[in-house]
């Protein structure tokens, strides 16, 4: 994990620079979690568990009411991050929930995509969590997928959806000409 100007996770990208002197190989880094400050919605909410609270930095280890989001319990249940421009996303960081409804992440889809067709899930798929224990943090490679959304989903009739913190890593798909 690398620290660099106070983001305690930075992607760092190779990128030659070609000019009419010759080429140049430079590094690039794009810093912190595009999740914090985007645009979220979910399928439907229990209680208080809303949407926002899977970005709020806070992995919920303390008061999972407080820091956590939860669906009720439906048919195809989705949380939907819109990362307000359309993004190359490296990674995205997944945090389950400390107690024993842990499992409720269990199935779930990882999709990127600029669709909004089916609630996002026809979207190409970057990873499907098959378990996070609990209270843990699980990274998933997306190699650069495009996407103006990140999409959690799990597939299924009478399924919950929650989670304590999404967190996405990457850069703008339009930062760089090659």
């Amino acid at each position: 994990r690398a620290v660099c100007n106070g983001y305690d996770k930075v992607t760092f990208t190779l990128v030659q620079i070609v000019h009419k002197h010759g080429s140049q190989n430079v590094f690039i880094y794009f810093p912190g979690n595009r999740a914090v400050g985007a645009a979220v919605i979910q399928s439907s909410t229990f209680a208080g568990w809303f949407a926002e609270k899977a970005i709020d930095s806070n992995r919920g280890f303390q008061q999972l009411n407080t820091t956590c989001t939860s669906t009720l319990n439906e048919t195809n249940p989705w949380w939907r991050l819109d990362l307000l421009d359309v993004y190359r996303v490296s990674e995205v960081v997944i945090t389950s929930r400390n107690d024993s409804y842990a499992e409720q992440i269990n199935g779930a889809e990882i999709r990127i995509g600029n669709s909004l067709e089916n609630n996002g899930s026809n979207n190409p798929i970057c990873a499907v969590i098959s378990t996070i224990p609990a209270g843990e943090s699980y990274n998933f490679t997306c190699n650069g997928m495009v996407g103006h959304y990140v999409i959690i989903h799990i597939p299924g009739d009478w399924k919950i959806l929650s989670l304590c913190e999404v967190e996405v890593y990457g850069y703008l798909a339009g930062n760089l000409l090659l």
